[in-house]
């Protein structure tokens, strides 16, 4: 496990700013008996998103590229724009060299990025490094691209990223072991959707070396904590994120490329109708998010965290799972890494499943299943509650006496 580090203190946000984001958020403030937290798996969009695609589709609804009367050229120009917004948004250092190209989310991105670049950039003999306990989406592409090029008759390992079993973020010491002179890319994870943790990137590209592309799964970073490309901390290729889990609508996301490192990302076959209205959301949700302040975000989302995870820790009958050490509510201990907004744990002796059901008897909305973890099954399932800026202290505070009523 990699040496504990201390981390600067957090100071919680200003509650007035808070209640603020939280009344712009209709289906919230319209059921203020439940509590959303599951904003992992979608988050909740704000007027603004909302009132931006109503009067995108009721003043400019039109086809993209297809036409040259002003409600096309204007949909155009929204599409365009939101490529350029998109690397705005991620800090993009050379904007001018870099691609986004628009999906339905991160699992089509991910896919995309294996079938359309990396089946032609690897060779017979290449290996790759993927990980095999995260999102499963982030773990097909990558055996899918392994498939297509054995039919081709080129012979591509599949290697697996090593994994820290106490703390679930990557075993460093050991990728630095298992990098070879045949190693051509890797996959990773920036925030762990079942641990909550950042999985230290940078390490990830110190054991690696400076040529190897990385393609990043970062549908739980963007939207929920700062993401700056411009930080030689994140120097990866490939940036793939959910709109939805970003205050957008379903069925929008995106690939970022940098175009630096192996042959410039293009999508393959003939591209079809965009989806504008989802990209017109996009374009909002990432407005949204500047104005309101990501730093600000995560600040809130991890002072709430700590809240819940520092109570849940002491309560026997519960395990959190993830990294030990961060189950303090002493900022200034030595942890190895903080929960972004996301805390997963099982009860000794309540299944996951009927402890989700109880909780929402209680009014709390979570998610309690196998977490669509690669690797795991029906005997692997947990609770987790991940939360966003409309949640508050008094929603932490009434689960925490729920379950230490079950304990």
């Amino acid at each position: 496990m990699s040496p504990a580090r201390p981390l600067p203190a957090l100071e919680p946000e200003n509650p007035l700013w808070q209640r603020e984001m939280r009344e712009q958020f209709p289906i919230v403030t319209a059921h203020p008996e439940l509590a959303y937290l599951d904003s992992a798996a979608t988050s909740q969009k704000p007027r603004a998103v909302l009132e931006a695609v109503q009067t995108y589709l009721t003043t400019s609804n039109a086809n993209a590229g297809r036409g040259t009367y002003p409600w096309a050229n204007r949909t155009t120009e929204l599409v365009e724009s939101t490529r350029e917004r998109v690397k705005e948004f991620l800090h993009d250092p050379e904007p001018g060299r870099s691609g986004v190209h628009f999906t339905s989310g991160t699992t089509e991105g991910l896919r995309t990025v294996a079938r359309d670049w990396l089946v032609s950039y690897l060779v017979d003999g290449d290996e790759i490094l993927v990980p095999y306990a995260d999102h499963q989406a982030n773990l097909d592409p990558w055996l899918e691209a392994g498939r297509l090029l054995a039919e081709r008759g080129v012979e591509v390992r599949v290697r697996a990223l090593p994994y820290q079993a106490v703390s679930g973020d990557y075993d460093h010491r050991a990728l630095a072991e298992a990098v070879g002179p045949r190693t051509r890319f890797v996959a990773a994870t920036h925030v762990h959707h079942v641990y909550g943790g950042d999985m230290n990137v940078h390490r990830i590209r110190a054991a690696v070396g400076p040529d190897v592309p990385i393609c990043l799964d970062a549908a739980q970073s963007v939207g929920h904590v700062p993401v700056h490309l411009d930080d030689p901390s994140l120097d990866v290729d490939f940036v793939v994120f959910s709109g939805h889990k970003a205050m957008a609508l379903p069925g929008s996301g995106a690939v970022w490329a940098r175009n630096a490192r192996g042959p410039v990302f293009r999508p393959g076959g003939w591209q079809g109708t965009p989806n504008t209205a989802g990209i017109a959301s996009l374009r909002a949700a990432l407005d949204w998010l500047d104005a309101a302040g990501v730093e600000r975000i995560a600040r809130w989302t991890t002072t709430l965290t700590t809240r819940l995870t520092d109570r849940l820790g002491c309560l026997g009958p519960y395990e959190v799972l993830g990294c030990p050490a961060s189950l303090a509510a002493d900022s200034a201990l030595p942890v190895a890494q903080r929960r972004h907004g996301i805390v997963t744990f099982r009860h000794g002796d309540i299944p996951s499943d009927d402890l989700g059901f109880i909780l929402f008897s209680h009014g709390f909305m979570v998610r309690a299943d196998s977490l669509c973890q690669a690797g795991a099954d029906a005997r692997d399932a947990s609770v987790r509650v991940s939360l966003h800026v409309y949640n508050t202290v008094e929603e932490i505070d009434r689960l925490l006496t729920v379950l230490t009523s079950l304990a």
